[in-house]
């Protein structure tokens, strides 16, 4: 594991679920997540790829692979800030989100910022 200063990323997550897109009686439900991703490090990068772990409550995991987030490769400067909001499906009322972003530093070097696993749930009901 690099614990260079020069590269660090904090990834923040948040999560909600999606009443009008799920379908409980269908195993279906449906979760929006929104990141951010801050360049606290020295060096500017680019985020070139993406690796997710989704696991339901029944421990069925789908890994979701690709280049970039939401079509686009954002590049940080220090200290900038990116946020975009996507979403996931599961057949279960709750799971975990967990991942890495592939990072490339300006200078060429390149490193995966760990993305904290996080909670999708759907909200507590009183009765």
């Amino acid at each position: 594991m690099m614990q260079d200063k020069r590269y660090a990323i904090t990834v923040e997550p948040r999560a909600a679920y999606l009443a009008d897109e799920s379908d409980p009686d269908h195993d279906k439900y449906v979760f929006a997540y929104t990141i951010r991703i801050t360049n606290t490090g020295e060096v500017g990068v680019k985020l070139v790829g993406r690796h997710w772990i989704i696991t339901d409550a029944e421990h069925k995991i789908q890994e979701v692979k690709g280049l970039g987030v939401v079509g686009q490769q954002p590049e940080l400067k220090p200290g900038e800030s990116f946020e975009y909001t996507s979403g996931a499906s599961l057949s279960t009322s709750m799971g975990t989100m967990r991942g890495v972003y592939q990072m490339r530093a300006d200078d060429g070097a390149t490193f995966d910022a760990p993305i904290p696993s996080f909670t999708l749930s759907i909200p507590r009901t009183l009765h």
